[in-house]
């Protein structure tokens, strides 16, 4: 499994493990095996209509067809960057520059699915061969494949400790995104552990304008960068 290194927007660099080629087989593998499960069992709701006239019949087997055709877009933009084999194997897209993958990102490597896996497998070959295990999709959308079975502790995710009695003091927060907070923790950290107080004052003035905050109430760019993590947790941990 080799090793992905993410650039984030404030210029810091996050490392990951590139989901394998056999991994991200298996996945789809998985995929496969619950698209097909849906079409047998849509072959015998299919069957009550066969008595219908032939264009009744193609329409109501387009409609049907539609779960099977966008299944991987589909999920992959709801579930960010997973579909049921994917959180199955706990592996997951993301893009290599930091930020969230769009809408967008999703439907250039759905599209690419065409050639990636119904011109002889190729995707799956170009992964073996390729440092972070892209396919032709994950190159022309700038995404990789990560994965997510790295043992980690509270200080390596999005998550923090807070006490019963907290108080937040920016509910503007929930503009953020899970992936927003986690680039913005893991740059905080790095940061504040370097001492490199111009990444910190530029994360500070990104973070006032992103959530719209009209005064800072802390009196560092350290506390007041904490005490954002903190809210975010405190607005969504029950969502």
């Amino acid at each position: 499994m080799s090793e992905l290194q993410i650039n984030t927007t404030q210029n810091v660099k996050i490392k990951f493990k590139a989901a394998g080629a056999g991994e991200r087989l298996l996945a789809f593998i998985i995929d496969l095996a619950i698209k097909i499960g849906y079409l047998v069992v849509v072959a015998n709701v299919f069957d009550a209509f066969k008595n219908m006239d032939q264009w009744s019949q193609i329409g109501i087997n387009t409609i049907l067809s539609l779960p099977v055709m966008f299944y991987t877009f589909a999920l992959e933009s709801f579930l960010q960057g997973q579909t049921l084999g994917k959180r199955a194997l706990k592996i997951q897209v993301v893009k290599i520059d930091g930020y969230q993958a769009s809408i967008s990102d999703y439907a250039v490597r759905w599209f690419f699915r065409i050639v990636d896996i119904y011109v002889f497998g190729l995707g799956f070959f170009v992964m073996m061969f390729n440092k972070k295990t892209q396919r032709l999709g994950d190159m022309a959308a700038g995404t990789a494949v990560i994965a997510l079975k790295d043992k980690v502790t509270i200080n390596h995710t999005i998550l923090e400790d807070l006490k019963e009695d907290y108080r937040p003091t920016y509910p503007n927060v929930i503009k953020l995104s899970d992936n927003d907070a986690r680039i913005i923790k893991d740059t905080f950290t790095v940061a504040r552990a370097s001492r490199d107080y111009q990444t910190l004052i530029k994360l500070r003035k990104k973070l006032v304008e992103v959530v719209d905050i009209k005064e800072v109430k802390q009196k560092t760019d350290i506390e007041f960068i904490d005490a954002i993590l903190k809210d975010y947790n405190y607005y969504t941990q029950d969502m």
